[in-house]
């Protein structure tokens, strides 16, 4: 057994440390069985289990340019040549089982394939997109939406899905921001491993587990100017502080592949970084599973100015450690002779076909090839109305209620006149949200719909769209002030559509399209109470008539159950409890921006100060705070205690407070712990989220939340990319947002020995 082999074996069938699963124990014939397989192949069937390519058999609807995309003919010959280990973004039984047959009875070795797709928040059952998700603060709801997707990508042929998106987004004008949890890597790092167990279940042989693919390794969320696609330059700690625990969170949830970014980081593309792809990712971290390149990632090299070449863009993503290539076919048309001609030692290629086939394995694929391809399940377990069900659910919770002046909740038996205004009043072409590519177009709800459903017959619904979302409509405004002054209250439907968010839609600005605008503030300039629906993938920045209506609510991207998820919120059925994953600034000229920012050495004291660090046209602060949210209950803390004053070395410290809801309906919280280390030996954030707790109160009802904080909670990143915990004073937080809040200290104690 080589030294490299063995690194494999002891990290897949030592298995539960690396997977973070329960133990996954081979037989001796199933390591037997990959070993024999590794002997008796070709150098080119080596190449074909590295190499990913768009599914042919089924239909395909991919999100990037179509690159060598093969008919299903030629697909087929490739196939039964060996040379095809993954397909990807194809649905559908019959087809999977057609390509399949010829994987397992045609090729010479029968080695099966892995189907692959980005179903990123939904196959059929388009659930809330992973931004407005995040919003509930809730890793078991983020499960439950992951389960149901599994359920239905696996009874559509799949085995795995490009997600979950495990970036920490730091500029809003991005547009992959909406595919992730948000700016704060703590919570980005609960609801990715969430989803990592939502998709995988609890046994990854079960023809209902989805194996997860956590991306883009890594940084990509740190791309500068929120540019797609851009450079990251940024320093080992932070990269090891903000970018790297949510990976490690999905790896230790189970996931057992990866996916390297698009971008490079200090001057090195991902897809050929030895240090991130082995040092960090399989030395520092442990991981053992295998690393997908992007979508022609690879190929991407060259016009990066890393690869002379195609061939020599092989050799390096190898080399560096991308185990299966996505698209471009380099590693089957340029690995055999990279590794004849010495430039690629065999051993390196043999490592990477060892982890795919032994996480093919670990899914039960080489007992079962069929796992996952049952047309009778495909009938009966996609879009079910317990997942419609569901999907309304994770909708209703998804929305933020950001501002309200008491206009809501509407009451749907009062009989007021309400007017729809927007161009998404009765829009269904932007409810799914990008990423939706397999929900059927026209089967999401509209808001109209959704408030039809809701109010009596006699209620009085009027809907002009105002304008379009681009342009102005003639005499649309004029129209839509005319329906608000007959109206009791407004429905102002505003905001992006889907085509703003997602791969590739970078923005300059984040504000409200000009033509959406005008119709806000002629709407808002009436008088009448509005309250603001907004649309979007991202923080916005908000100005004038929108800023200044009555009530807003932050409705992102809401899935197949929008228009219902948005009456039940407006009417009261459900109290709003959504909590900002991203902090909405003043301007878009802030960007980037995320409340965990550091103090600087002259940080504003008061509006008054000159030389501080802000902007001429405004502070640097936040409109709506990242974690704010509001409720129609009144929610109050209190009772702030803490276990002691002093921490030492090896305890752990008991906090609590009082949350009690003073309102009329019942209601839920989401309570947060807040620290900031006051001196350090590397400058730290004003503030750091460390814990949530989701609380839900009758009327009246008082409840003592509880947290725990140890050592490790206050630790950082050091010199040497240690993690370290440094003695002293720490501001301790717990609030409703990451503004505000019950205050107090403690401090940390040093080790005995330390001390003596």
């Amino acid at each position: 057994m080589t030294i490299q082999r063995r690194a494999v074996l002891s990290g897949i069938l030592g298995g539960a440390a690396a997977f973070g699963l329960p133990r996954i124990a081979f037989a001796t014939d199933q390591v037997r069985q990959v070993d024999d397989l590794i002997a008796r192949m070709t150098i080119e069937e080596k190449a074909g289990q590295m190499t990913c390519l768009a599914d042919a058999f089924r239909p395909f609807n991919p999100p990037n340019p179509q690159a060598g995309i093969q008919d299903e003919k030629r697909l087929s010959e490739e196939i039964r040549k060996g040379r095809v280990g993954c397909l990807f973004n194809g649905i559908g039984v019959a087809g999977a089982r057609r390509a399949q047959e010829l994987a397992v009875k045609q090729s010479r070795l029968g080695i099966p394939l892995l189907f692959a797709g980005d179903v990123i928040h939904g196959l059929k059952t388009i659930f809330p997109v992973p931004l407005a998700e995040a919003s509930t603060f809730d890793p078991a709801l983020a499960e439950r939406t992951g389960r149901a997707m599994a359920v239905e990508a696996t009874a559509a042929g799949l085995h795995l899905t490009f997600a979950p998106m495990a970036d920490v987004a730091r500029d809003q004008r991005w547009g992959r921001v909406v595919e992730g949890s948000g700016e704060d890597v703590t919570l980005t790092a609960l609801l990715t491993a969430a989803k990592v167990r939502g998709f995988q279940g609890r046994d990854l042989r079960r023809a209902d587990s989805l194996l997860a693919c956590p991306k883009h390794f890594a940084a990509y969320g740190a791309v500068a100017g929120g540019l797609e696609y851009g450079s990251v330059d940024i320093s080992d700690e932070t990269l090891r502080e903000t970018h790297l625990p949510p990976f490690s969170a999905a790896f230790a949830a189970g996931a057992l592949t990866t996916m390297a970014a698009f971008s490079e980081i200090n001057g090195v593309p991902a897809t050929a970084d030895r240090a991130l792809l082995t040092d960090i990712l399989r030395g520092e971290m442990q991981f053992r599973g295998f690393v997908f390149s992007d979508y022609t990632a690879d190929e991407e090299l060259i016009a990066h100015g890393y690869a002379e070449d195609e061939r020599d863009a092989a050799r390096l993503a190898v080399l560096a450690g991308v185990d299966m290539s996505m698209q471009s076919g380099l590693y089957v048309r340029y690995l055999p002779e990279l590794v004849k001609s010495g430039a690629v030692p065999i051993g390196t290629v043999d490592v990477a076909v060892r982890r795919i086939l032994y996480v093919k394995m670990a899914m039960g694929l080489f007992d079962n090839p069929w796992r996952s391809l049952d047309e009778d399940v495909e009938r009966t377990h996609i879009a079910t109305p317990a997942h419609r069900e569901l999907a309304r659910e994770a909708a209703a919770r998804s929305i933020v209620l950001l501002k309200n002046s008491g206009v809501l909740p509407l009451d749907p038996e009062h009989g007021q006149k309400i007017a729809l205004i927007g161009p998404f009043g009765e829009d269904r072409d932007n409810v799914y949200g990008p990423w939706a590519f397999y929900g059927d177009p026209g089967k999401g709800v509209d808001i109209a719909s959704g408030l039809r459903a809701a109010l009596p017959e006699t209620a009085k619904l009027t809907i002009v769209p105002g304008s379009g979302i681009d342009t102005p409509i003639d005499g649309g405004i004029a129209r839509a002030v005319e329906a608000a002054k007959a109206a009791d209250v407004v429905l102002l439907a505003i905001g992006e559509p889907q085509t703003m968010s997602g791969e590739a839609q970078s923005r300059t600005t984040i504000e409200i399209p000009a033509a959406q605008q005008a119709l806000a503030d002629a709407v808002t300039a009436t008088g009448k109470p509005v309250v603001v629906l907004l649309r979007h993938g991202r923080a916005l920045a908000l100005h004038d008539g929108v800023a200044n209506a009555q009530a807003i609510l932050a409705t992102w991207f809401l899935g197949s159950e929008a228009g219902h998820a948005v009456a039940d919120v407006l009417f009261g059925k459900v109290n709003p409890s959504g909590k900002l994953p991203v902090s909405f600034p003043w301007e878009s000229g802030q960007e980037p921006f995320f409340y965990d920012r550091k103090s600087t050495g002259r940080p504003v004291v008061d509006a008054r100060t000159e030389y501080r660090a802000r902007y001429t046209t405004t502070d640097n602060s936040a409109r709506f705070p990242f974690g704010h949210g509001l409720s129609y209950s009144e929610f109050t803390l209190d009772s702030l205690k803490l276990s002691d004053k002093v921490m030492r070395w090896d305890d752990t410290l008991q906090i609590s407070a009082k949350v009690t809801n003073k309102g009329s309906r019942r209601g839920s919280e989401v309570v947060q712990l807040y620290m900031r280390d006051r001196v350090a030996s590397r400058t730290r954030p004003i503030r750091e989220l460390k814990s949530i707790e989701r609380i839900t109160l009758n009327p009246g009802e008082s409840k003592v939340v509880r947290f725990a904080i140890a050592r490790k909670d206050l630790e950082f990143v050091g010199s040497g990319n240690r993690r370290i915990a440094e003695p002293g004073l720490f501001d301790l937080w717990i609030g409703q947002s990451s503004s505000g809040g019950l205050h107090s200290q403690i401090e940390l104690f040093a080790p005995a020995t330390a001390r003596s």
